[in-house]
């Protein structure tokens, strides 16, 4: 990619883009009988770090990390909170009406990279929600979502392996 590629961050719209997004899902959340009761004791700022999280995983500021605690903090919310398949289903049911709600764009390689975010997260997240042990700061760093595979947070190993 060329250093003239904009990052999923500035395509989405940035910082503005991100809280309309996600101030739009959690008022969908609210009132969802499957996901709601999961947030019902949500803070009035979660919107707000929410957005803040995936902005930094699609390549904008680090705010996330300086002020919330980064990926590892992420991962602390969810332990214990034991989601159901169906629960991770509607959350990005919701997600990504929500971002048809507010415009994020829907060119095909937006969307593929914005809901191949989504579907590593959600799956993260439902996993470690059924954890008992506490997670390991440094095993887990803050994902870097990109366009395709490379900007994922996984690579692929070496052949031969």
């Amino acid at each position: 990619m060329s250093q003239d590629t904009p990052t999923l961050f500035e395509w989405a719209g940035g910082s503005e883009a991100l809280n309309r997004l996600t101030q739009t899902f959690y008022k969908k959340v609210s009132r969802d009988s499957v996901v709601g009761p999961v947030f019902k004791n949500m803070s009035p700022d979660h919107p707000a770090h929410v957005a803040a999280f995936i902005g930094e995983v699609f390549g904008g500021p680090k705010t996330y990390s300086e002020n919330h605690g980064g990926h590892r903090e992420m991962v602390m919310h969810h332990l214990g909170k034991h989601l159901s398949e169906e629960q991770r289903r509607r959350w990005i049911k919701l997600l990504v009406d929500a971002a048809d709600d507010v415009g994020l764009p829907d060119d095909p390689e937006f969307r593929s990279a914005f809901m191949a975010y989504v579907e590593w997260g959600s799956r993260l997240a439902k996993m470690n929600s059924n954890l008992g042990a506490i997670c390991d700061p440094e095993t887990e760093p803050m994902p870097a979502w990109g366009w395709g595979v490379p900007g994922g947070p996984y690579k692929p190993p070496p052949s031969g392996n």
